[in-house]
């Protein structure tokens, strides 16, 4: 029996999605500037997104990193209790393209589903800002909350970091360097992380052309966010390369089957397994990059938005109890 071919994966909406998409002609990021790039994800970013959820907070604020540089974020919580406990999220995009405001209604949906407050964090973008601005950013931006948390009607002893692709990428940074600073963490939530130094998981062989993420657009991405090749051997842009990983967050994984990075995700998952570190691994089928932003066409968007919550509110639960 032949095996399946991978556009033989994609669900029907999927595939309907990309159809639309190549009818459209939109250019690739590889064939554009940054600056060209970040207006078009901004402007693309909400067409397939669920409707955004009324919370009762939703606050702009800024937070210093270590260079004096105030980075802007966004509060959302959804009732005005004392005390909630506390998502930090860091947006997709490559280190390139994305914003709080690409992500806004991600993040309030999963304040709405989870019961939580989310802080999701604009960190510095590349090519202006190169590697490790945006890994010092998270970083930098996750020790301020849990020092500052209470100040915010937030309570940091109940803390998880977050977030899709190069944003779940800082997410498993900052799970390593908060085990190793003795910062607690009842979570880390990963949409789809880059995880490994380079394109040569069979995956990216795979889905290398005509899956919304191409081989050529995540070369771009990198060449802007790298200073050197060197810099892809780096643990905090490889999470793979860590030394140890024993004693970090339990994770929770969605990732996409139609998806280059899948392989790598499931590489790191198996290294947390192996460490030690409770892994829930979701791999949602005939989806691809950047999924979880279509939940007004794609029911598996709003399924990994479900269990994604529910995720975060047994990790909450099990650190109060």
């Amino acid at each position: 029996m032949n095996a399946k071919t991978p556009e033989s994966l994609l669900t029907h909406a999927m595939r309907d999605v990309l159809v639309r998409r190549a009818r459209a002609n939109r250019p690739p990021f590889h064939v554009l500037t940054p600056q060209q790039a970040r207006l078009a994800y901004e402007a693309g970013s909400g067409v397939l997104e669920i409707l955004k959820p009324a919370l009762a907070r939703v606050e702009d604020f800024s937070l210093p990193a270590r260079d004096g540089h105030l980075l802007p974020a966004r509060l959302y919580a959804p009732s005005a209790e004392e005390r909630l406990p506390v998502l930090l999220y860091f947006h997709g995009g490559g280190f390139t393209v994305g914003s709080v405001a690409s992500h806004d209604a991600l993040c309030r949906q999963l304040s709405h589903l989870a019961g939580c407050a989310v802080v999701s964090l604009d960190y510095r973008l590349a090519p202006e800002h190169k590697f490790p601005t945006a890994a010092n950013d998270a970083w930098d931006a996750l020790q301020w909350l849990a020092r500052h948390a209470a100040g915010l009607g937030l309570d940091g002893r109940l803390m998880a970091v977050g977030g899709d692709s190069a944003g779940g990428t800082l997410a498993t940074m900052c799970a390593v360097l908060a085990q190793q600073a003795g910062l607690p963490l009842a979570l880390q939530l990963l949409f789809y992380p880059g995880c490994a130094p380079h394109q040569d998981a069979p995956s990216h062989r795979r889905f290398a052309r005509g899956f919304l993420l191409e081989d050529a657009d995540i070369s771009w991405f990198f060449n802007h966010y790298l200073r050197s090749p060197a810099d892809r051997e780096d643990w905090r842009f490889a999470p793979l390369n860590a030394e140890r990983v024993e004693g970090v967050a339990p994770a929770w994984f969605g990732l996409a089957e139609c998806d280059p990075l899948v392989d790598e995700g499931v590489l790191y998952a198996d290294r947390l397994r192996a460490a030690g570190v409770p892994v829930d691994l979701e791999i949602y089928r005939g989806v691809t990059h950047e999924f979880i932003k279509m939940g007004r066409i794609l029911p598996e968007a709003r399924q990994a938005h479900a269990d994604a919550a529910r995720a975060l509110q047994r990790a909450f639960q099990g650190e109060a109890s």
